[in-house]
């Protein structure tokens, strides 16, 4: 049995706390694993009247989990409005986040979850990095380049090669070793998280139509396709490069375990049409578990109790299955 997952959450004006009490208050009926909150008290008392318990270790939360949510607390000394983001909250947030990534490396609780954050609030405090990703990353000892971003609901998975960047700049950024690390990121993290041995993958076209032979683009042929011969011969399946627009009917799913796609939002709206309210961020590359409810703060219905946690439940879920498929795998290899 893996240790208790650690939920850092979030921006305090956000849903994050909301969604993680939510979760809690279902945690026998989703069968949810032993998990404790890292952040303000005043948050979850703010949208969530349900017993919570402080303290100061995560062996301490089997004690509390089955009466009351367990909460690791940070320092956080101003009144939440929710929906009004300030830069205490930021703050606030930012510490929950350092603090619960310090406590899966060191092993003492098994997986990171982490909920939304502010990223112009953080900015505004002095964050560097471009999302809570790269942060936990750094914090691991792992180059931003060496992780991956893995979009994931029920029936998809999906993985974007660029993320946060124009549509303007996706062509200019594209590169044979760029594409070859994120589809190396994509089958280890299958196997790896996943118990998939041999991973088939479905790689996208950056044009329309996968560029019609250069009709209609140049980047499928002069880089795409040369990272994914220079990958021929892994041990695991490569298809592609397929036009975006035909992988992602049903029968197209069923025929590969996870599609990288070549930027942003050509992974993400497949994930969440099929899967808005389940849909789950999981970092790849990491030594550790880290997951992320695929949403954002949502600070318009903050305080509102309109926040559904079914995406905070899912990646409570997968964070526990992946950490637990990693311990086995450890304990076979001794």
């Amino acid at each position: 049995m893996i240790e208790p997952v650690a939920v850092a959450l979030g921006d305090p004006a956000g849903i994050g706390a909301e969604i993680t009490a939510k979760a809690y208050a279902e945690r026998q009926v989703r069968g949810l694993p032993c998990f404790f909150a890292v952040g303000s008290r005043r948050a979850l008392e703010t949208s969530w009247h349900g017993p919570v318990e402080t303290i100061t270790a995560p062996s301490q939360a089997r004690e509390v989990c089955d009466h009351a949510l367990p909460l690791i607390e940070v320092e956080h000394r101003e009144e939440i409005i929710p929906g009004e983001p300030t830069l205490e909250g930021a703050r606030c947030a930012l510490d929950a986040l350092e603090f619960a990534t310090g406590l899966v490396r060191s092993g003492a609780a098994g997986a990171l979850v982490t909920a939304p954050i502010s990223k112009a609030q953080l900015i505004a405090i002095g964050f560097t990095h471009p999302g809570q990703t790269e942060f936990v990353a750094e914090r691991c000892g792992v180059a931003s380049q060496n992780v991956a971003m893995m979009l994931l609901g029920p029936t998809l998975k999906c993985v974007p090669v660029t993320m946060h960047t124009s549509i303007a700049s996706v062509p200019e950024l594209l590169t044979v070793d760029l594409i070859v690390g994120r589809i190396t990121a994509t089958a280890r993290g299958l196997m790896k998280n996943f118990g998939i041995e041999h991973p088939r993958i479905a790689v996208a076209g950056l044009n329309p139509h996968a560029g019609e032979s250069g009709l209609m683009g140049v980047e499928e042929e002069n880089i795409i396709r040369p990272a994914m011969e220079m990958l021929a011969h892994e041990d695991f399946t490569l298809v592609g490069p397929l036009p975006a627009d035909t992988m992602f009917h049903p029968r197209a799913r069923a025929k590969y375990d996870a599609a990288v796609c070549m930027y942003h939002d050509q992974a993400l709206i497949p994930v969440k049409t099929l899967h808005f309210d389940e849909g789950v961020n999981l970092t790849l590359g990491l030594p550790i578990v880290r997951t992320s409810p695929d949403h954002g703060t949502a600070f318009d219905i903050a305080g509102k109790n309109l926040a559904r946690p079914d995406a905070m439940v899912a990646a409570l879920q997968v964070a526990a299955d992946c950490a637990e498929r990693r311990m086995r795998a450890r304990e076979e290899c001794h």
